[in-house]
């Protein structure tokens, strides 16, 4: 138990409205919960969600489902969690056990899921209560900013990827260079795949290839999908953009069996050239995140070989600053509020 009873909050009151520091009691964990002290949580575009209201229209809102913080506290009936134990919490925060999706044993899909941020307060702020379905361990070698977004950005990209059907040596391509996207060429390098990095500007090459890309397609110098085909096509398409027409001009990348995975939303819809989807056996599918276990494995295989996030680091009470860093794109790649 902390000794403090009160703790700093960032939150917003409305949709679009203000950032707000205030004060808080430190909330009491009830039964299955745990407190967590909140020492990062990574800033994500899906935080916009709770900020506009979006999904649930629950204000006040205290957005963050990238945390990563100890166990301050545990609730009535909580077992195989303790006091002082590294704990990481991302999108999914808990499921129902009683809808379709989770009877087929598809947490994350739930169709009455809890998610941080948005149907409960997030890790904007020092200490969070949360279900003990949503903890994953942490590791104790990862430094906490580093891995934050490991649990979002980091979990939606390698757990797309293990699961998208390659083989070790198949050519998997990654489309965009950013938030995502740089964590999806060292995850598809570090899973012995052939990696092709896809990315406007001859200047991101040799980035690309530091990061473990075989091959570099410069989209504005090249047809990206005519890029692939001469490597062999494309096995997996990750598409980390929220870019219709970009994903358009690379769905002719797919080779035989080839799947295109969308992990980046538009409202535009893309085009599909129907022919060699049926004739090659190709597919376009979506991938969510993952649920807790999927995420320890994230930490797991990223402490294993290596793979990190790049972050822009902001306190805490420079939440607000953060956030529109985030949103306007200009952020290279990941923000990271650091607590406490």
């Amino acid at each position: 138990m902390t000794a403090s009873k009160t703790m700093k909050v960032m939150q917003v009151s409305k949709a679009n409205g203000p950032f707000e520091l205030v004060t808080r009691p430190i909330p009491e964990p009830g039964p299955g919960q745990v407190r967590v002290k909140v020492e990062a949580c990574g800033i994500c575009h899906s935080d916009s969600m709770a900020v506009s209201g979006a999904m649930t229209g629950r204000f006040p809102a205290v957005p963050g489902h990238e945390v990563i913080g100890r166990v301050d506290a545990l609730g009535a009936e909580v077992e195989g969690w303790k006091e002082g134990q590294r704990v990481g919490v991302g999108w999914y925060g808990g499921h129902c056990g009683k809808c379709e999706p989770c009877r087929r044993g598809e947490f994350v899909s739930c169709q009455k899921g809890s998610i941080p941020g948005l149907t409960y307060d997030g890790g904007y702020q020092e200490y969070m209560v949360t279900s003990t379905q949503s903890l994953a361990a942490v590791p104790e070698s990862l430094d906490s900013v580093e891995a934050a977004p490991l649990l979002c950005a980091g979990l939606t990209t390698f757990n797309s990827l293990r699961n998208a059907g390659a083989k070790a040596g198949d050519l998997v391509a990654v489309l965009g260079l950013g938030g995502l996207g740089h964590l999806g060429v060292q995850f598809a390098a570090k899973m012995g795949y052939r990696v092709a990095s896809i990315a406007r500007g001859a200047d991101k090459a040799d980035f690309a290839k530091k990061l473990g890309a075989h091959h570099y397609i410069d989209s504005t110098k090249e047809d990206p999908a005519q890029g692939l085909q001469k490597l062999g096509g494309a096995k997996v398409i990750l598409s980390t953009v929220t870019n219709a027409d970009a994903m358009t001009a690379v769905l002719g990348g797919l080779g035989l069996h080839g799947r295109f995975v969308i992990l980046g939303v538009d409202m535009k819809p893309i085009q599909v050239n129907m022919l060699p989807m049926l004739m090659f056996k190709q597919h376009v599918m979506g991938w969510p995140s993952g649920s807790s276990v999927d995420s320890e494995d994230t930490l797991k295989f990223s402490e294993m070989t290596g793979v990190k996030s790049m972050n822009e680091i902001y306190p805490l009470e420079k939440a607000r600053e953060a956030y529109d860093r985030m949103m306007s794109g200009k952020a290279r790649f990941r923000v990271v509020l650091k607590v406490g």
